[in-house]
């Protein structure tokens, strides 16, 4: 005769763990960075498994997450493409104090769809032999700050700002080139290598002193200051798993 006490008190162990684990668990949202989609798509992904946490992401241009959150969005952790804005919501004390820290640093890309067609040195934008360019709004997003900055720098802005089209984030910016709207365009070097190597077409990894540092700082918004789930997520961020992700993407850190 079968002894259905040594199946039933596994089972209940399980099932205990289980609502345990369920009844624990919590969702947070977070406003991202363009240039940061594919890392935090992986990143969260890992979170989730490891956590039983949910992660709700929204991606977009820093500038207009600001105006969000200041206008009432219900983000939670704020993933910024600079350090300027955080620190602003910081001041503005529309963070949890002390929650503010610089988890990537970004790298500028100038990139064609075309292979062959963006030489190694970048001297292409000085020769311009292209009718159209893509740029980030720098208003709105600072890899398109970060590339005035490096145009300005090498002499060729007057030259070329006819025939900049401006995307209103890096995401935009990105589908201007890859869908050939524009023959080239600055972009995150994120959106274009993965582990160590480009994705597709060409490019010139832009020298780091040609524009200011991107410094990407995250803060765990007001809102998100009782959500376990933010807290978690913020700590995740810093750990040997994430790291690795964002290195596969070019970042520094």
């Amino acid at each position: 005769m079968l002894n259905f006490k040594r199946f039933i008190s596994p089972l209940a162990g399980l099932l205990i763990a289980c609502a345990t684990f369920s009844a624990s668990a919590a969702e947070v949202s977070v406003a991202v960075a363009a240039n940061f989609t594919a890392p935090m798509k992986a990143i969260a992904a890992g979170f989730e498994k490891s956590t039983g946490h949910k992660v709700s992401l929204a991606f977009g241009a820093t500038g207009k997450f600001y105006t969000q959150i200041r206008n009432g969005a219900p983000f939670d952790i704020f993933l910024s493409a600079d350090d300027e804005t955080p620190a602003r919501l910081e001041r503005e004390n529309a963070i949890v104090p002390g929650s503010r820290f610089t988890y990537a640093i970004g790298k500028l890309a100038l990139w064609s769809a075309t292979p062959g067609y963006v030489d190694k040195s970048g001297t292409i934008l000085s020769r311009a032999p292209f009718r159209h360019i893509a740029v980030a709004s720098p208003k709105l997003a600072p890899y398109g700050a970060a590339a005035f900055e490096t145009m300005s720098k090498l002499g060729v802005l007057d030259t070329i700002r006819p025939r900049i089209v401006q995307g209103e984030n890096i995401s935009q910016t990105y589908q201007f080139a890859a869908t050939g709207n524009a023959e080239l365009g600055f972009v995150a070097l994120s959106q274009i290598y993965h582990n160590g190597k480009l994705t597709s077409g060409s490019a010139w990894i832009v020298p780091a002193n040609l524009y200011s540092p991107i410094r990407q700082d995250a803060v765990i918004l007001a809102r998100g200051a009782d959500n376990p789930a933010a807290t978690a997520l913020m700590k995740y961020l810093r750990s040997k798993k994430a790291r690795a992700i964002m290195r596969s993407y070019g970042y520094d850190l």
